[in-house]
């Protein structure tokens, strides 16, 4: 406290002092006691400030519109920076774990069902997102982009609508083999898998192509292949990105990875290439997009449709396309607008495996993965 600050509050407090020959015999006691008085008052003065300054704080965040976002924060960050200078709606960002991404953040939504803390959830898949359609946590908006998407990319019921894909592809080391559909074939059918990576089937896009694959083969076939492949040595690791790194490296020759991390080798020239993933008698891909939706018991309802509106937009999908993960716009527009090598990808996303319904293969395949892994 400093010594001007004591002195008014000594002053405010003390009055018009009686002065004479009594109150001066008790000067020194008056001024203790007063001096106590007045630093009781400030304190309870800076106490309350302090909570008028932490209310408004707190009104303050209570203003922002909250995402939860599992896209990678290099790419979601600049769209939703840009959403946020132009509509003037500040925006709170959580993001994911490359690790748990995006389990860990539906987890954290169905947690909080009753009392949402979150406005607007971007997942990086699709599956997540249609187990919180399916607990009731969604909002239904049928805005612009939902009816610009696709059917099949797109919930029904307009509880999510999907936006900016990626494509589940192998990625081979070329110093180390062949790139080519009949070499990865010979190479997935030797006793000895401890060169070949996937990401740990429990978490993001790898648990959607093991979803995929137990609606396409059952989960009899499935659950032989894996136990097979892991007896085999297959190197399950943390994240798709590492299982790039890993063949990109050269300490493994083949993997399954995603698209956007695939490109994240060839961008520095590292000796890889990528083919498309295809499951089923047809040879189709699978093609998994981003997802958005609002929460339902949004205090925010209006801010949180225009975020959905604005990610769905075909600018904010070409931002994506343009970025370094290229991803796949799912709005209709010219190719000439899109980099060479997402014309490419668009032309693969066109044989896509439907994800819309995967029907109760996705609950008894996480459940199932839950077991073994947790």
């Amino acid at each position: 406290m400093s010594d001007g600050s004591e002195n008014f509050v000594v002053s405010f407090v003390a009055g018009a002092r009686v002065k004479g020959p009594a109150a001066r015999g008790s000067h020194k006691q008056d001024e203790k006691a007063i001096r106590c008085r007045a630093g009781l008052l400030l304190a309870v003065l800076l106490l309350s400030l302090a909570a008028v300054f932490t209310a408004a704080s707190g009104c303050a965040r209570r203003d922002r519109l909250v995402v939860y976002c599992a896209h990678d924060a290099e790419f979601a960050d600049a769209l939703l920076r840009l959403f946020e200078s132009r509509s003037g709606i500040p925006v709170a960002v959580r993001y994911d774990t490359e690790a748990t991404k995006s389990l860990g953040l539906v987890e954290l939504i169905l947690r909080e069902k009753d009392h949402p803390r979150c406005d607007v959830f971007w997942n990086n898949e699709l599956l997540g997102t249609a187990r919180l359609a399916a607990d009731g946590v969604l909002d239904p908006y049928r805005g612009p982009g939902y009816e610009a998407t696709p059917p099949g990319l797109r919930d029904p019921e307009a509880r999510w609508t999907g936006f900016a894909a990626r494509l589940r592809v192998w990625i081979v080391n070329t110093n180390r083999m062949e790139a080519t559909p009949a070499a990865i074939d010979a190479r997935m059918a030797q006793a000895d898998l401890s060169r070949v990576a996937i990401a740990k089937p429990l978490y993001g896009t790898t648990r959607t192509h093991y979803t995929v694959l137990w609606r396409l083969w059952g989960a009899d076939r499935l659950q032989a292949w894996h136990t097979d492949a892991r007896r085999r040595g297959l190197r399950e690791v943390g994240g798709n990105a590492m299982v790039r790194d890993l063949v990109a490296e050269g300490v493994c020759d083949l993997g399954l990875t995603d698209t956007d991390d695939a490109f994240g080798a060839l961008d520095k020239g590292r000796p890889v290439a990528m083919l498309p993933a295809r499951v089923g008698p047809d040879d189709r891909t699978i093609c998994i997009p981003n997802t958005v939706a609002v929460i339902r018991g949004t205090r925010r309802l209006a801010a949180a449709r225009q975020l959905v509106d604005f990610l769905l937009s075909p600018e904010a999908q070409l931002m994506l396309a343009r970025s370094s993960s290229r991803q796949i716009p799912l709005v209709t527009g010219p190719d000439e607008a899109l980099p060479a090598d997402v014309r490419d990808l668009r032309r693969w996303a066109a044989d896509a495996y439907p994800l819309d319904d995967l029907g109760d293969a996705a609950p008894a395949c996480l459940a199932w993965l839950k077991r073994q892994y947790l």
